[in-house]
């Protein structure tokens, strides 16, 4: 169904309440997504992105009820990745010549996977479209998320078309900020940067600073995935800035895995030793076998120190661990320390690896870590405690 933003501007997305994994398994949405789209009436019409593919033909079809899809003017895509171009097979069939207005990047990431020769015309920053009462302004953001991301700046309305930039996976009918319950959408807006956008930090930074600088008010901001931001729009964008700038809580994130509970004895008992010291430090336990990874690094990103424990199983360490490594690695996460910990019966050797993956990762590794042979008896657990303690002075 589709909403009223203002005179000019309709809202023509999908929500999808039902959906609660996206990007293959790699980001659970538990409180669903949106697929945002958006009709601009002037003299000329423009439709700026579409929806995913599963919901194409419902798309095309409620697109029908809002306007006679030949007085389409021009299509903008601002990123081409399937969520927000999905529908674009569908609604080319019926108007395959009107052209597509994307970055260089965008003509690429479209024709490669729909293998299609639209009319395509690459734009790039400061280059306009005027479309009667309003001129559209585009503005390249490579990686936020991908190469071929762009915004779009609708002038006298001051809408920012932000893409996936300020969004969150999040299903309400709402569709503004200020309608929502604030904790809920504040903890999927970190959770969303923490897991898209936190490598792209450094261009976070410039392209705000960029748009900045070209002195573009800001009434709305129109994102891709969960709500406008309507009611002080620059709130979002704030939070972006300090998320951008090596974030860190005063929170310790102990996570692991553990075959026969040595580990987790292990966790228990250092979680214990760094309350001793510091009171007022929030400490997480998430045991990575049982926990979501989009959660794990959520938790990962907001911290200011992590602990890594794992058993040792065939001279390495467990899988789930493996998996949030290599999360934590392509998350390029600034100003965090870390340490590792371990069981083991055998061999040891989880310990020793991790710590080398978490030097790899540019985290600051303040300790070699702990190693416990067996199952920690009354001496070990002291010294589980004991080593939290020495953590927590770090």
């Amino acid at each position: 169904m589709a909403k009223k933003i203002n005179e000019f501007v309709t809202w023509v997305g999908k929500i999808d309440w039902e959906l609660k994994k996206f990007h293959g398994d790699e980001f659970t949405t538990r409180k669903g997504s949106s697929y945002n789209s958006y009709l601009i009436k002037d003299e000329k019409n423009v439709l700026i992105d579409t929806v995913w593919l599963p919901h194409n033909k419902e798309f095309v079809a409620n697109l029908k009820k809002e306007i006679e899809l030949s007085k389409i003017d021009y299509i903008i895509i601002n990123h081409g990745e399937i969520d927000h171009t999905g529908a674009l097979v569908e609604l080319m069939r019926e108007i395959p010549d009107v052209p597509i207005y994307c970055t260089a990047n965008g003509v690429k990431s479209i024709k490669g996977q729909y293998h299609k020769d639209w009319n395509f015309v690459p734009v790039k920053t400061g280059d306009t479209l005027n479309i009667g009462k309003h001129t559209l302004t585009f503005i390249e953001a490579p990686m936020l998320h991908w190469p071929d991301t762009m915004f779009t700046y609708m002038n006298q309305e001051n809408i920012l078309f932000s893409n996936d930039a300020f969004g969150q996976h999040y299903a309400t009918e709402s569709l503004y900020a200020d309608k929502v319950d604030q904790a809920e959408l504040y903890q999927e807006a970190i959770k969303y940067y923490a897991n898209i956008v936190a490598p792209f930090g450094n261009f976070v930074t410039k392209k705000i600073e960029e748009i900045a600088g070209m002195n573009l008010p800001v009434d709305l901001i129109c994102t891709s995935h969960g709500v406008i931001w309507k009611e002080n729009p620059m709130q979002i964008v704030n939070k972006y800035l300090e998320w951008a700038n090596a974030y860190q809580e005063n929170q310790i994130t102990i996570i692991y895995d553990t075959m026969w509970n040595n580990t987790k004895k292990m966790a228990e008992a250092i979680a214990k030793g760094i309350q001793n010291v510091d009171k007022e430090v929030t400490i997480k336990l998430m045991n990575t076998a049982k926990e979501d990874k989009t959660d794990v690094l959520t938790e990962v990103f907001k911290s200011k120190m992590i602990l890594v424990g794992s058993s040792t199983v065939n001279n390495g360490y467990l899988y789930s661990i493996a998996g949030i490594l290599e999360m934590i690695a392509g998350s390029k996460l600034k100003n965090k320390k870390a340490v590792a910990f371990g069981s083991y019966g055998w061999s040891g050797e989880a310990v020793k690896l991790i710590t080398e993956e978490l030097r790899k990762a540019k985290l600051e590794v303040v300790n070699e870590g702990i190693r416990v042979n067996w199952t920690p008896d009354e001496e070990a657990t002291k010294a589980c405690i004991a080593f939290g303690e020495e953590i927590a002075k770090a």
